[in-house]
């Protein structure tokens, strides 16, 4: 059981005062959808915890944390500053986070009990992790891919005898597929990419620089992010900035798949590579989202290797519905690649969701079946070294009869 020494509130602040500010912000009579749904799949992973056998698991992944939470930060261990979320199979859960950070913390959250740390003194978080969990913990669940070196060391050397446990199949097996709730949210998402892509195309010209299309696609997201917000519930803590360098290439560097905006200007006849796949989220939700468009001219070869790329992303999307193995879809791509005389070496799609990749993948030697409900990046992309490139990038949803696009932009030459 979790000890509960060193106190949530801030200073001066009493639990009457922390309770209101939390029914406030979060609607915690049920007025906010998404965090209920939090609730909910935590007791569900508290009860796949218990059958596994384990006590406790520490979570210590933004994704995860808000997928089970309802919160995220702003502040993360970059600045060695972790916040975890300790889930045990028989309590309730604890939030462990900096001090400064608690208030928002447990404004946001559903989570009841948020313990704090500090940066030095007897309330590290070391201090404070080791008193939570005690002597002899048992079995603890960790993210063995995503959990920080320095909180994996904590525990090795607080606990030696302790097993540390891979509790990510448990929780990627509860984030494949997606509730209505979820999937509203990414189509909400997917507007927002839309209106994105829409400036991108409106920036190309002749004589125009890169970072001025990169501009263009920030701004529009953004007014297009904050008309799906208000100030209340957790919106109110909901920034509709959209944020990260943009993935764009233009001329013969979009051979370079993730080359980022520079000060280079477009010429007649450039094929422009836009990729949003680390900018279109909404919510903590991650789209994939890529078009490719051409100025004033496109040369047969490149239009060639354009329409071949949207040629193997229409046969995947064609072989995806309920019941398909994730590798076929890849293998229907795959048929056109080899068809035009080109090859592959990375997979069709990667399921998405509160992070960036998820399971399954659209790839050789993945076995899952696809279920109704289940979200992907689905692409078809071709580069050619030194010269240019294809690609095109869609985000859908699985039903069972096919499939549903949750981004929207024509799938076609786009020439500006």
């Amino acid at each position: 059981m979790p000890d509960s020494s060193h106190q949530t509130v801030a200073k001066g602040q009493s639990e009457g005062r922390r309770d209101s500010i939390f029914s406030y912000y979060s609607g915690k009579q049920g007025q906010d959808i998404m965090l209920n749904e939090a609730r909910g799949r935590l007791q569900q992973f508290q009860a796949e915890l218990k059958a596994a056998g384990h006590q406790v698991a520490i979570l210590t992944d933004e994704s995860s944390i808000a997928y089970l939470a309802g919160f995220w930060g702003y502040l993360s261990i970059e600045f060695g500053r972790p916040t975890m979320l300790l889930v045990y199979a028989d309590a309730d859960p604890v939030v462990l986070t900096p001090k400064m950070e608690s208030e928002m913390v447990a404004a946001m959250t559903w989570v009841e009990t948020v313990r704090t740390w500090e940066d030095s003194g007897p309330h590290r978080w070391e201090s404070v992790l080791a008193r939570i969990l005690g002597d002899k913990p048992g079995r603890i669940g960790v993210e063995s891919n995503l959990i920080p070196a320095i909180v994996r060391n904590m525990l090795a050397e607080t606990y030696p005898a302790t097993q540390l446990d891979d509790v990510s199949p448990l929780l990627g097996g509860m984030r494949m597929i997606k509730s209505p709730a979820e999937i509203d949210v990414m189509r909400q998402a997917g507007k927002i990419a839309g209106a994105m892509m829409a400036a991108a195309e409106g920036s190309l010209a002749v004589g125009a620089p890169e970072y001025e299309s990169a501009l263009a696609v920030i701004n529009a997201g953004t007014r297009k992010a904050a008309e799906f917000l208000t100030t209340k519930g957790t919106e109110a803590f909901i920034s509709p900035l959209i944020h990260n360098l943009q993935i764009l290439q233009s001329g013969t560097d979009t051979s370079m798949v993730h080359r980022r905006a520079s000060v280079k200007t477009y010429e007649a006849g450039d094929p422009v590579y836009f990729c949003f796949c680390n900018m279109a989220q909404f919510k903590q939700y991650k789209l994939g989202f890529d078009r490719m468009f051409h100025v004033s001219e496109i040369s047969d070869e490149a239009a060639r290797v354009q329409e071949s790329a949207i040629a193997a992303q229409q046969a995947a999307l064609g072989a995806i519905r309920e019941g398909v193995v994730a590798e076929d879809v890849a293998a229907a791509a795959n048929v056109v690649y080899s068809e035009r005389g080109y090859e592959t070496g990375y997979r069709t799609g990667r399921s998405i969701g509160v992070s960036y990749l998820e399971a399954p993948e659209l790839k050789e030697g993945d076995k899952t079946v696809l279920k109704a409900g289940m979200t992907f990046a689905v692409d078809g992309g071709i580069s050619v070294d030194g010269q240019f490139g294809g690609r095109i990038g869609d985000s859908i949803v699985v039903t069972p009869d096919g499939f549903e696009y949750l981004t929207d932009y024509p799938r076609k030459l786009l020439l500006v």
